[in-house]
């Protein structure tokens, strides 16, 4: 006797259809990739034409890709100024202050976010009017607080004031205001002080938002030119915006390429910083809007 296979279930639900995409998210999608490439175009350029020969180099049209490579642009950069000194100054600058503000602006903003003490709000609002203050208005007490202190052309006068950051002090506050206060209260039964609170669960929890923070900082103290103008007055102490400034008045003249070459080496740290921590930066303002 022969069997009969069973017919196969069909399946009760609706059927599951890929969706073709709409001509208006296509055409965003172009509009979209069109703009980016407006963007990358000018950093393609810039580091094209710092890997160029001077006499290869700003031809029509211009080249996306470097003729004949070479690293001779940032050789004669440091053949004119001490460029490698200045550019660990501004590394110096720039992680000393990112850091400490990060421990600064984490222990102002747990104090404001969980302490109740009074006149706590009175202060954070004073706090945040500093915002609305020009920094070229607080360069003379600041520089009369860094002479009286002794700091004055040194690298700490640089780092030193950037430890304090009232946006980021604001925007850890409001990060930290989202997490649940039941977290403390479970780690207090189980007798964790506030330090280990804040540096082994709450900063923790807070990844998007400590990356955002970083991101800014790092990118103010590298890019600041302001700062080591008023307080730097020696080459040996400068940084690398003072250095931009001071290649194109060298003695003899300077190639244009060469210029292209130290502004590829101050932008490129940036940039690679950025790319690091783009994914927590862009889930910290992806989350701004649903975190109360």
């Amino acid at each position: 006797m022969t069997t009969v296979a069973p017919p196969r279930p069909t399946p009760s639900g609706p059927v599951l259809r890929r969706r073709r995409p709409s001509t208006g998210s296509v055409v965003l999608d172009v509009v979209l990739v069109v703009v980016g490439l407006v963007m990358v175009a000018p950093l393609v350029w810039l580091v094209s034409t710092s890997l160029t020969d001077p006499a290869k180099a700003f031809q029509v049209p211009p080249n996306w890709l470097p003729v004949d490579p070479t690293l001779q642009n940032f050789a004669t950069v440091g053949d004119l100024l001490p460029f490698g000194r200045m550019a660990v100054n501004s590394v110096v600058v720039a992680v000393v202050a990112t850091l400490g503000s990060l421990v600064v602006s984490a222990l102002a903003a747990y104090g404001f976010s969980r302490f109740s003490f009074r006149g706590r709000d009175g202060i954070f609002f004073v706090m945040l009017t500093a915002l609305m203050v020009p920094a070229q208005l607080l360069v003379i007490p600041v520089f009369m607080l860094m002479r009286a202190l002794g700091l004055v052309d040194t690298l700490a006068s640089l780092w030193l004031p950037a430890l304090i950051q009232v946006f980021s002090i604001f925007f850890l506050r409001q990060y930290f205001n989202s997490i649940p206060r039941e977290l403390d209260d479970a780690a207090k039964l189980d007798g964790a002080g506030h330090g280990w609170i804040l540096f082994r669960m709450v900063v923790p929890l807070s990844g998007p938002a400590i990356s955002a923070v970083a991101i800014l900082v790092f990118e103010a103290s590298w890019n600041s030119y302001f700062a080591p103008l008023i307080f730097i007055s020696t080459p040996e102490n400068m940084t690398l915006p003072l250095g931009l400034v001071a290649l194109q008045s060298a003695q003899g003249g300077v190639s244009p390429t060469s210029v292209f070459a130290a502004i590829t080496a101050v932008v490129v740290p940036v940039l690679v910083v950025f790319l690091v921590f783009q994914r927590h930066f862009v889930a910290s303002i992806a989350t701004a809007g649903i975190r109360g």
